[in-house]
């Protein structure tokens, strides 16, 4: 065991765990941020993104010592459940969740497409959204959500 500093959500967290632990497990077990799903363990569902600095990264297959000094952001950044962000209320909109297990990594991937490009066409959204899977096959609702950010003005819009 060793101190590793992370910060996530804007928070610096001291957390005495083994540096190759991966992130998800530290955000899961020892912050209590549980948004990020445990789905294949391999980095090949998708289930654990969050955005670190300003990508998505499988948080299951990324150790926390590679963390240090870097920004987490995880899906409960994005919203509270009285105030969901712009992504959360159009998936909620969409009905884009069934089971709901992959969305907080369907949602985090989106952020960072959205937060990079806040106009994307729809092949560019599919391409994006390739490596995140839905087993309950709502990808199409999925896409709608997304399409209806971009179309109401993107993330930063405000609506009443």
């Amino acid at each position: 065991m060793s101190n590793v500093n992370l910060t996530v959500n804007g928070q610096l967290h001291s957390l005495d765990i083994d540096p190759d632990m991966p992130l998800l497990y530290a955000l899961r077990n020892h912050l209590e941020l549980n948004g990020a799903k445990y789905g294949c363990g391999l980095g090949q569902c998708g289930a654990c993104t969050v955005i670190v600095d300003d990508q998505p990264v499988f948080a299951c297959v990324t150790p926390c010592a590679g963390m240090q000094g870097r920004q987490v952001r995880t899906v409960e950044s994005l919203g509270t459940p009285e105030r969901p962000g712009p992504l959360q209320q159009a998936f909620i909109d969409t009905q884009a969740a069934q089971c709901g297990y992959c969305i907080a990594g369907m949602i985090m991937r989106a952020q960072a497409l959205l937060e990079h490009n806040p106009q994307p066409d729809a092949a560019t959204i599919r391409a994006h959204m390739a490596s995140n899977l839905c087993r309950c096959g709502t990808h199409l609702r999925i896409i709608e959500a997304i399409t209806r950010v971009v179309e109401n003005g993107g993330l930063h819009a405000v609506h009443n």
